[in-house]
């Protein structure tokens, strides 16, 4: 057994309880984004504000169920993705019930293909002292801290 192996046994003891209100957290962040209209929905449209504007974005999620884990192309805009957030020190998580996010993300009437990305962008003024960014934002150094770079988060049912 590895060391980081070791680390990350020793630490989830007190993961389990923390998971399901990082999902409610996740939830309710996403929900007040969306109400804000802070959101970019799409991996490329994630792309393009992470190149013209990173300083916009406060937190990046990423969603994928089993029929995309095979999708190479998907992972590669992943790691990018995951990459550039670790450059610019922006929490990322991982969701696996992309349709659930999506429901959370947008009405029903819209058409929303890709919401393999989802970023929580234009932070308005206080927009940065949410409650559910900070808990997420203490999740996600924790989850780091352990070795568990991008932590998956369920999500909480309807």
């Amino acid at each position: 057994m590895t060391f980081e192996e070791l680390r990350r046994q020793e630490s989830t003891a007190g993961v389990g309880e923390r998971m399901p209100s990082a999902g409610r957290a996740l939830q309710d962040l996403l929900v007040s984004a969306r109400k804000q209209d802070c959101l970019t929905v799409g991996v490329y449209e994630s792309a393009k504000v992470m190149n013209l504007d990173p300083d916009s974005v406060a937190f990046c999620v990423l969603a994928t169920d089993e029929e995309f884990e095979c999708d190479i192309a998907l992972q590669i805009h992943f790691t990018l993705i995951q990459a550039f957030c670790f450059d610019n020190d922006i929490s990322i998580v991982r969701v696996t019930d992309m349709q659930r996010l999506a429901d959370i993300v947008g009405p029903k009437s819209r058409e929303l293909d890709d919401a393999h990305c989802v970023l929580i962008t234009n932070p308005a003024s206080g927009w940065r002292e949410d409650p559910a960014l900070a808990q997420l934002s203490v999740f996600c150094e924790e989850r780091r801290g352990v070795c568990d770079w991008v932590p998956v988060v369920p999500l909480p049912d309807r």
